[in-house]
């Protein structure tokens, strides 16, 4: 094979295998994300728990200040029964008391009722607090495992950036530059092998000229079809 195949061949794999940790990468950050998703999602359900109850609490208070009220109505009624001399106002009293006592009973069973809601709540509360803490807990270690994970695959892409400086320093820079063209829209795909008198880039056929100057591998060859370069194999081309 010619020496220059050859080489854009090696180049090619250790391209191939430093974009290889992207997918990784993009995996780890995934984790990271779900996580971070969990715990917000755990603190906007406590944030909305305690709104609520806050919400009720200021609810209750309201209540019990309207009941103050409507007792202190309730008092001042029973003074003004013993100063009516009128049937008719005797009537209109007793049909304001009823009111104001209809209007403490409702005050009343709303307090209850919003102090039950409260209670329960309280016990949700609890419940999120302590999944809102494991959730915590679970993005802590994530990220000790990403950051782990990720700091190897940094030490083995720097050793592949190394390797693969020291192969374009040693490359002739216009079969670079070739390469480089090619690999701007073809990728990783730039150099592929061809397989079955197949381009495996493109996967066409080729003519029975191209794939014999393939297997002779005396000067670099393009797929007719797609424009990768392409070699072949030496057990394939022995075979």
């Amino acid at each position: 094979m010619n020496r220059h195949i050859q080489e854009l061949v090696e180049l090619s794999k250790t391209d191939k295998e430093i974009d290889s940790y992207q997918p990784q990468i993009d995996a780890l950050d995934k984790k990271i994300f779900k996580a971070t998703k969990n715990l917000d999602n755990a603190q906007k359900r406590v944030n909305k728990i305690h709104h609520i109850i806050e919400e009720n609490v200021q609810k209750v208070a309201s209540y019990e200040e309207q009941l103050k009220i409507l007792s202190e109505q309730l008092s001042s009624n029973a003074k003004k029964s013993k100063t009516i001399s009128t049937e008719k106002e005797m009537k209109a009293l007793a049909i304001e008391e009823d009111i104001t006592k209809e209007k403490i009973s409702f005050a009343n069973e709303e307090i209850e009722r919003l102090q039950m809601v409260n209670e329960k709540k309280s016990h949700e509360m609890t419940k999120e607090e302590e999944a809102l803490s494991a959730f915590g807990s679970e993005l802590e270690e994530v990220r000790a495992n990403v950051e782990k994970a990720k700091s190897t695959i940094e030490s083995s892409k720097v050793k592949l950036f190394t390797k693969r400086e020291k192969s374009i320093r040693e490359i002739d820079q216009n079969v670079l530059a070739f390469y480089e063209k090619i690999r701007i829209w073809a990728g990783n795909t730039a150099v592929v092998a061809v397989k079955k008198q197949a381009c495996y880039g493109c996967y066409m056929k080729l003519n029975d000229k191209t794939y014999a100057d393939v297997i002779k591998g005396d000067e670099i060859r393009t797929c007719p079809h797609c424009g990768r370069i392409l070699y072949i194999e030496r057990e394939t081309a022995d075979a």
